[in-house]
């Protein structure tokens, strides 16, 4: 175990600040994440170098379309996430709760990209920020390296996250999973908040990291026209321009939602439209 440091004392309980769930962790317990563990009033890091994913990916599969286009990013992962999404798409990974994962250093993996003649290092897959201690180390090493960092995230890290990486511009580029426009929807399929995720987004902006914007339109949930008119108007209001990009993905039944039917192509394609009539520029859709 590697000791964290995000984090700060409270009485006997430790208060983690890695993401906006801020968890109070008593002695011996995790946080939500199930990776951020306090021991004898230490906070831990439970997936310290253990990587559950790794691969080459094209860079458009982040999805990231305009940023370093045409070139391929080593993405990692950790296992756990501080989301519960039902419909989670990397759950095997994500919800795992065995901590598993092959060790790496921080040197081998921007090793490992370099060789591989990858121009970024991308954090994927389940969620950076429950990790951030082990992010840092590789983005830090790889920034020196001459790569460039990705997040692909659902937005919900803290601002002393984002703080502790923006101060030495590790984060070059992120895309955003924005899931819903709706507090309830986060709140009932997620166990999270949609409030920290739009200051979140905000935030990155205002630090001007390359940022593009993915919303999983699933039936019945987040696919109504009022709904895709609020998302589409807020990332509108980021730029006053209409330079973010929209992803607009088709939902196939997972994990905890088989209630539901794919995505229709006709819902995803009236998605667009509603994005273009709002200002975007750059709408694709994607998953099909």
């Amino acid at each position: 175990m590697n000791k964290a440091i995000l984090y700060k004392k409270e009485d006997k309980n430790l208060r983690c600040l890695a993401c906006s769930h801020r968890c109070l962790i008593s002695n011996g317990k995790t946080g939500l994440c199930g990776v951020r563990k306090n021991k004898d009033n230490k906070l831990y890091l439970l997936t310290y170098g253990k990587i559950i994913a790794e691969h080459i990916d094209p860079i458009e599969k982040k999805p990231l379309y305009h940023f370093l286009k045409d070139t391929k990013t080593y993405s990692i992962a950790g296992a756990g996430c501080n989301f519960k999404c039902s419909w989670c798409q990397n759950f095997e990974i994500s919800q795992n709760n065995d901590l598993i994962g092959e060790k790496r250093t921080a040197k081998q993996i921007v090793e490992e990209a370099l060789k591989s003649n990858c121009k970024s290092v991308s954090y994927t897959y389940t969620e950076p920020t429950i990790w951030a201690e082990f992010v840092y180390n590789v983005s830090k090493l790889a920034k020196e390296k001459g790569l460039k960092n990705i997040w692909v995230t659902n937005g919900y890290f803290s601002k002393e996250c984002l703080s502790f990486f923006t101060k030495e511009k590790l984060i070059d580029a992120m895309n955003i999973d924005l899931k819903s426009f709706k507090n309830e929807t986060y709140e009932k399929y997620c166990k999270a908040k949609l409030f920290p995720v739009i200051e979140s987004i905000k935030r990155v902006v205002k630090e001007k990291i390359h940022l593009e914007i993915t919303t999983l339109i699933i039936p019945k949930i987040n696919d109504s026209e009022k709904e895709l008119e609020n998302i589409a108007e807020f990332i509108f209001s980021l730029d006053n321009k209409g330079e973010i990009p929209w992803h607009i993905s088709r939902f196939f039944p997972m994990y905890k939602m088989f209630d539901k039917s794919v995505t229709s192509l006709s819902i995803l394609k009236k998605a667009e439209e509603i994005g273009k009539q709002k200002g975007l520029k750059y709408v694709y859709i994607g998953n099909v």
